[in-house]
């Protein structure tokens, strides 16, 4: 059950009273609202004695609270800077996996603004499967990617790996990302939950939809509703791609939440030659943006060079989508 709490001088009397009756009050505060969750239904006395107190009780059956569209009709529009995920217009996002150098950022940023691309993403941190892989360039990347910021005027994501790099990841981005191998990792979740940036949440490679709104929740639970889910591919049988990319789990997600939600075909092909066409079933079925690696050098990228798109293979791509999206009614 959710309580939408009127004001915060009763917010710590709700609290209180809720603890007297074993409840176990999770408190999401934000500038907009306060909501406190607890484990299971109220008594209806409790009921109304809280309603008398100006706060509205909502009983949802399903284990994501506030997450689902029961708990909000309408569509989650998270709006940056100008740009609004979840509207009427389908965000491109792209940019190289990792943060290689000055260098490499500006090439990349200066074709990705021809192609449409309102958000660039590069990581700073890389959660490698070989210890001996790159591993990212950290606060070096991150200034670089501020600093390239005020010459491309893009918003800028990257991911975040550990719950100790938050804040100093929050400060460089408009956007924290959090990788498929950390989305439940609850602590820094948590953690973000609090950090008071948009955040994309990828999909576990093993996760089902239910388990990813699960992961939401703990973000929204804790005081951040900008929520934006990320399908990126699960671990199938199938050896042909890196992941399969569930498109289903886009157009089911959509019945369950009000949240935004952005496809990654890159990680889920693992290859360049079928991303064009993975991007164009997304957008097809309604998915709310893409997030795609582009390198100006892909031979000679320091991590996933072969699912990059090259920069003007991104701009006959945007034009493509744009022409499928303005048939569903949005726009790129």
């Amino acid at each position: 059950m959710l309580i939408k709490v009127k004001s915060q001088e009763s917010l710590s009397q709700i609290v209180g009273k809720l603890q007297a009756k074993g409840m176990h009050p999770c408190v999401s505060s934000n500038e907009s609202e306060i909501v406190i969750g607890v484990e299971k239904s109220l008594p209806s006395e409790l009921i109304k004695e809280l309603e008398e107190m100006g706060c509205h009780a909502i009983a949802i059956s399903t284990p994501y609270k506030m997450a689902s569209h029961a708990f909000k009709k309408q569509k989650t529009q998270i709006t940056i800077n100008g740009v609004t995920i979840g509207g009427k217009e389908v965000i491109m996002m792209a940019g190289p996996c990792a943060i290689e150098s000055e260098e490499q950022l500006r090439a990349v940023a200066q074709r990705l603004v021809k192609a449409n691309v309102k958000v660039f993403r590069a990581s700073a941190y890389k959660p490698r499967t070989s210890p001996y892989s790159f591993q990212g360039m950290g606060e070096e990347g991150l200034k670089l990617h501020k600093k390239l910021q005020k010459e491309h005027g893009m918003l800028i994501e990257t991911e975040v790996m550990d719950v100790r790099d938050v804040p100093l990841v929050a400060a460089h981005v408009d956007i924290v990302r959090i990788g498929a191998r950390n989305m439940q990792n609850f602590n820094l979740l948590k953690e973000v939950g609090k950090c008071g940036k948009p955040v994309i949440l990828k999909r576990g490679m093993s996760a089902t939809v239910e388990e990813w709104l699960m992961s939401a929740e703990y973000i929204m639970a804790h005081g951040n509703p900008q929520v934006i889910l990320c399908e990126r591919g699960i671990r199938t049988f199938e050896n042909s791609t890196r992941s399969t990319l569930d498109l289903s789990s886009v157009a089911v997600a959509k019945l369950m939440t009000h949240l935004p939600i952005i496809v990654d075909p890159s990680h889920a092909a693992g290859r360049k030659d079928i991303i064009p066409a993975l991007s164009k079933a997304a957008v097809a079925l309604g998915a709310d943006g893409l997030l795609i690696e582009v390198h100006h050098e892909p031979e000679d990228a320091k991590c996933d060079g072969k699912q990059a798109l090259l920069p003007h293979e991104l701009e006959v791509l945007s034009s493509e989508l744009n022409q499928i999206a303005q048939a569903i009614g949005r726009k790129l």
